[in-house]
């Protein structure tokens, strides 16, 4: 099979490698009795496992990279500038996913990645898209009080933290109250430093 280089070309050379080695992540995964490594990542995609290496450097990274795809694609991130409404949508639809079976994936790709040894670098460069798109929706609605990581702190870190103790949030009642306190955080009034600076 002819080897994919991953160095940036026109047309979207990265993306499609990238494709290309998720695809085979994800048909190894789905072999019964399959080694997931990047040798035989590299194999089967047909990308240098040089680039592999270069690129996600541990087989952690790369079940990340292919975590941070699924929820983008499960749980897209609106941005229409009507926060209220943007971040009802989107946080009713990160409850319905963590209910769902596999719900943990990102949560533990994030976890396994963090103990490699790049950790919590690797981490970060994974899921930056992710929170750009956060940012995308702050940035939409001219939200400037609160970022991305925030907004992570405030929202997704108690559903998936209840996820992981097996009582996942339940949208009906907890898609209010999330979306109510990042609300409040918007809101609150800007701290009086007049006094200070006298």
């Amino acid at each position: 099979m002819a080897q994919i280089s991953g160095t940036t070309r026109p047309g979207g050379r990265t993306a499609q490698t990238r494709q290309t080695v998720h695809d085979a992540v994800r048909a190894l995964l789905a072999e019964p009795g399959a080694e997931l490594t990047i040798p035989a990542v590299a194999e089967r995609s047909g990308v240098h496992a040089t680039t592999l290496y270069r690129r996600w450097r541990t087989v952690e990274a790369l079940l990340l990279d292919l975590a941070v795809e699924d929820v983008t694609l499960s749980s897209p991130v609106p941005a229409t500038g009507i926060f209220r409404a943007d971040l009802d949508t989107y946080v009713r639809t990160l409850l319905e996913d963590l209910r769902q079976p596999g719900n943990l994936a990102l949560l533990r790709a994030m976890l396994a990645t963090a103990n490699g040894p790049d950790g919590l670098a690797d981490v970060g460069l994974f899921i930056a898209p992710r929170l750009a798109q956060f940012q995308t929706m702050l940035t939409a609605a001219d939200i400037t009080c609160i970022d991305a990581l925030r907004l992570v702190e405030i929202v997704i870190a108690p559903a998936y933290l209840w996820a992981q103790f097996g009582r996942p949030m339940d949208p009906a009642v907890d898609t209010e109250r999330l979306v109510s306190t990042v609300m409040a955080v918007v809101n609150a009034p800007e701290p009086d430093t007049s006094a200070a600076s006298s």
